[in-house]
């Protein structure tokens, strides 16, 4: 199976639009996203990134469009297809804050990464094997806390819960990670370690990562490549050093500066 996909796109966004109250939210994105790629999407506040990755994981249905996970239809014109539930165990989630179950463990929320492939009764009663506990300890290794692993996730902090979220997507298995703003609520270290594990992730297992970023000092140190939206268009998608100033300038004109760090975020990066 593994063979199979790699030779598909790992996303592929056709034609997709949404709106909201009559008010367009996405208009007319296309975009593929290769198997293994590491893409940031860029764009100021209201641009449709976060709007966008929602469609991508299948939590928000299109108005018209096609979005194709590994050449399988997730949905089109606003319709799931049959296999949505297999298709999503395939993409791990990342939110800007966290979407943890505060008064569960660290290594209970990651073992929540397996309900997608467990029965209805085991799921419910959140029933995990051994192997399962082990596999996710092994998740908390990887990420660096596994000695935060049966603390509660409340007494965490926000970098080790977003660690705590990224090893939910290992144990899920996830050939896709999308990140929804998710170094937003962080120190600027904690964003960085954040950032790095990511990447670490993308380089040296393959997965695939799309990840929505407010800073494009973060885009341009992490990323390879940059998709920026406007108002719901794509207006730029490549490289991402040809996304430099002055281009930042021309799409987005006085909100340009609502992207670049001012002051501390130099220690970002």
């Amino acid at each position: 199976m593994s063979k199979t996909l790699s030779n598909l796109a790992a996303i592929e966004v056709i034609d997709l639009s949404k709106s909201f109250k009559g008010k367009p939210a996405l208009r007319h994105v296309n975009c593929t996203v290769e198997d293994g790629e590491m893409v940031a999407l860029v764009g100021a506040s209201g641009s449709g990134k976060s709007t966008l990755l929602r469609h991508l994981n299948g939590l928000q249905e299109s108005d018209r469009g096609t979005v194709n996970i590994y050449g399988m239809p997730l949905q089109s014109n606003g319709r799931y297809h049959s296999k949505v539930r297999l298709l999503r165990t395939q993409i791990g989630c990342i939110f800007q804050q966290f979407n943890l179950v505060k008064r569960l463990s660290a290594i209970e929320n990651v073992l929540v990464g397996n309900l997608g492939r467990m029965s209805l009764l085991k799921s419910s009663f959140r029933l995990f094997s051994k192997e399962q506990k082990l596999q996710a300890l092994a998740a908390l290794d990887r990420v660096g806390i596994l000695e935060q692993a049966y603390k509660r996730a409340s007494q965490l902090s926000g970098g080790q819960q977003q660690r705590v979220a990224i090893a939910r997507c290992l144990i899920q298995g996830a050939k896709i990670i999308l990140a929804d703003e998710p170094i937003a609520s962080l120190d600027p270290e904690s964003a960085r370690k954040v950032m790095e594990l990511l990447v670490q992730l993308n380089r040296e297992r393959g997965i695939t990562i799309v990840s929505s970023l407010h800073q494009v000092q973060m885009v341009r140190h992490y990323c390879d490549r940059a998709i920026a939206l406007k108002d719901g268009e794509v207006k730029f998608d490549g490289a991402t050093p040809n996304l430099d100033d002055t281009k930042l300038n021309d799409i987005y004109g006085a909100a340009a500066e609502e992207l670049v760090l001012r002051g501390h975020g130099e220690l970002l990066v």
